[in-house]
């Protein structure tokens, strides 16, 4: 069993505004297994241009409106989890850059889903989850609907296609699945092309052997991990959230450059983002 040893703040994102229990919730009890501390955060824009418009009021407002949030949201989650270090902080800033800047000293960010459409998404100024899952320097744990515990065998699920993002992510999942002492169910989707000089068999069968040589040697490192290969045939982000559909959460290796602002949002992440039902947690490689 391998363990982090230098354990750093789990943060989590609290919209003043939106339902933050979920999330909060994820991030206490995550706080608790991991013997980390929690740290919560409310970020307060910057006012707007002050030379014509007085805007103090207004930033005031959203300053009080974020402590008393924050008072309240602290008070739940020592409730929820009375043996955690849980802390504070209304920081001054446009949310997604700080958080982006946080998560360099996090051990994970933990964020709730504004289920926004893929417009509204990108000119919302209030959107966190793809600026922060796009920048961020430590795991992104994305929450937007209860965690399933009703599982006769709880399981994780994590994504691998043989890329060093998906080999850490499958590091991530294996911590994990110790942890939470549930499956580990690794799926390495094979999308068949539409033109190619190999067989179908031949490309399968390789689809396979890199799924196998990726998680060699880790069930000897988690022995107490159970661990099932999957290679489904379809499309990437179906086949994922379909396995993922009764599980605590599926986990990706964050990789490819996505098409707004050339932020690094894979399309699979992107995609998972919006059709799982279960917590989304994207891990950067390295």
């Amino acid at each position: 069993m391998t363990r982090t040893t230098d354990r750093r703040d789990i943060v989590v994102g609290i919209d003043p505004v939106k339902n933050w229990r979920l999330a909060l919730a994820w991030a206490a009890d995550e706080a608790h297994l991991r013997g980390a501390g929690l740290r919560l955060m409310v970020a307060v824009p910057p006012q707007h241009d002050p030379q014509h418009v007085d805007d103090t009021p207004r930033h005031l407002a959203r300053r009080q409106v974020g402590t008393e949030a924050l008072r309240t949201a602290l008070a739940w989650a020592r409730a929820r989890q009375p043996g955690i270090k849980a802390a504070s902080s209304l920081l001054d800033g446009f949310p997604a850059g700080v958080l982006a800047g946080l998560s360099r000293e996090a051990e994970m960010i933990v964020l709730g889903s504004r289920h926004l459409s893929r417009t509204e998404e990108f000119l919302s100024a209030g959107s966190l989850v793809v600026p922060v899952a796009a920048k961020a320097h430590c795991p992104v744990v994305v929450v937007g609907d209860a965690e399933h515990v009703t599982q006769e065998t709880p399981y994780l699920v994590v994504g691998v296609d043989g890329s060093e993002t998906s080999r850490a992510a499958l590091a991530w999942a294996f911590e994990e699945a110790d942890l939470r002492r549930c499956a580990l169910r690794a799926i390495a989707v094979w999308q068949p092309p539409v033109f190619s000089l190999h067989s179908g068999d031949a490309l399968f069968h390789a689809e396979r052997r890199v799924l196998s040589e990726t998680t060699a040697g880790w069930a000897e490192k988690y022995p107490d991990v159970r661990l099932t290969h999957e290679v489904p045939i379809g499309s990437p982000v179906e086949m994922l959230a379909d396995a993922a559909e009764h599980a605590l959460a599926v986990v990706v290796g964050r990789q490819g450059r996505g098409g707004y602002t050339g932020m690094r949002v894979g399309s699979v992440v992107h995609g998972l983002l919006h059709r799982a039902h279960c917590p989304v947690i994207t891990v950067p490689a390295g």
